[in-house]
């Protein structure tokens, strides 16, 4: 998907802190974003790792589902997303994928059981096909999409030790946990997630609040602002996905591994098996594999092999890598992408196209580096 003009491009609230703090601008998913600050990618990246980074993802997707009561909002949405929404505690959130009628990813996105009402984060590629698909799907529900509020994500080992500082009360949470916290004088929505690999938090405030929690939060010696560059390889090393490049619309969730997104009760011989978009096929490659998956690689070497790249074997082309960085915790080059089923098997050598040549490639398990969740 081209990006669209620089003319066309949405600022974030947060636009002229990021100036102040060096960020160096980039078109991304229709905003102006920052991709890295002063000190550079490779620092982000590991001080995420060590002590604690701050994230501005304000471009994402917020939106709340409301108007039936509790069970019939959650079966309703299960009629979106193989993910079991009915069960999920309130104070709680889950990982899930909004699915088509092919068994393909429409967008992955996190959902909140917050009572009387379900809050769903989405990728901002994909926020206003996801809220149209939404709306349309979800007749007797309303779908509101909140504007006038950030979202920043806070994320590191030092993450919790920041934030408390602030909100003492942030300690007592778990990973998915979710809430409601006082923070610069407003009410803020709370999760204990991000998608680092890393503890952390993710921060829902309103506008006119942002600048002051971010500025508090910088103020800690532990916390630096980082952008786009080291949040991708970061995720990267985590094993993660990223909508457009590892999962879209012609990618099951079984072929991406992403099958432990799909809970018991949706499969077959579940209580609520099916009803979702797609299901004949997931559930079908659930039961019997699909005939490829997504891998992580390792290239030989200290070159990374990036998106695009082609994966060979037996002189035969066989895949394609869709994600591919250089990971600064592991001091190697990482990738991931898709083998046919009988080559997705750890420690199988494979090669890549890389500079006009064939380059060893060996398939390994994710995540490159292990998560470091508080459970």
């Amino acid at each position: 998907m081209a990006e669209p003009a620089d003319d066309d491009l949405k600022d974030l609230p947060l636009a002229g802190l990021h100036a102040e703090l060096g960020g160096k601008m980039v078109p991304f998913a229709g905003y102006s974003m920052p991709v890295q600050y002063a000190a550079g990618v490779m620092k982000e990246h590991l001080h995420t790792r060590s002590a604690a980074g701050l994230f501005d993802v304000s471009h994402m997707g917020q939106v709340i589902l409301k108007g039936a009561d509790p069970e019939t909002l959650a079966l309703a949405f299960e009629s979106l997303t193989p993910a079991a929404v009915l069960g999920l505690k309130e104070g709680r959130q889950r990982y899930g994928l909004l699915t088509n009628a092919t068994g393909g990813i429409l967008d992955d996105l996190m959902f909140a059981n917050r009572g009387d009402h379900l809050f769903v984060v989405v990728n901002a590629a994909c926020k206003a096909a996801d809220i149209a698909h939404m709306r349309a799907g979800l007749p007797g529900i309303e779908v509101e999409e909140i504007t006038g509020r950030c979202l920043l994500a806070l994320q590191g080992p030092g993450a919790e030790a920041a934030l408390a500082k602030l909100a003492p009360e942030v300690a007592e949470m778990r990973f998915m946990d979710v809430g409601y916290v006082s923070l610069a004088g407003a009410e803020c929505w709370i999760s204990r997630s991000g998608y680092t690999g890393e503890d952390g938090y993710e921060i829902s405030v309103p506008d006119d609040a942002a600048e002051a929690l971010a500025r508090a939060l910088l103020d800690d010696e532990s916390v630096l602002p980082i952008g786009l560059g080291a949040r991708d390889s970061l995720r990267l090393e985590a094993g993660l996905c990223l909508y457009g490049h590892d999962i879209d619309e012609t990618t099951s969730p079984v072929e991406a591994a992403l099958q432990w997104s799909i809970q018991k009760s949706r499969r077959a011989g579940g209580d609520r098996a099916g009803g979702f978009p797609g299901a004949e096929r997931i559930l079908a490659e659930l039961e019997s594999g699909p005939s490829r998956l997504r891998v992580g690689l390792s290239p030989q070497g200290r070159a990374p092999m990036r998106e695009g790249v082609t994966l060979h074997h037996g002189g035969e082309e066989v895949g394609h890598i869709t994600s591919g960085a250089f990971g600064p915790s592991v001091e190697a080059p990482v990738s991931m992408g898709y083998l046919p089923a009988a080559l997705a098997v750890p420690g199988t050598e494979v090669e890549g196209a890389l500079r006009g040549r064939l380059a060893p490639v060996t398939v390994t398990g994710l995540p490159f580096r292990p998560a470091n969740f508080k459970r």
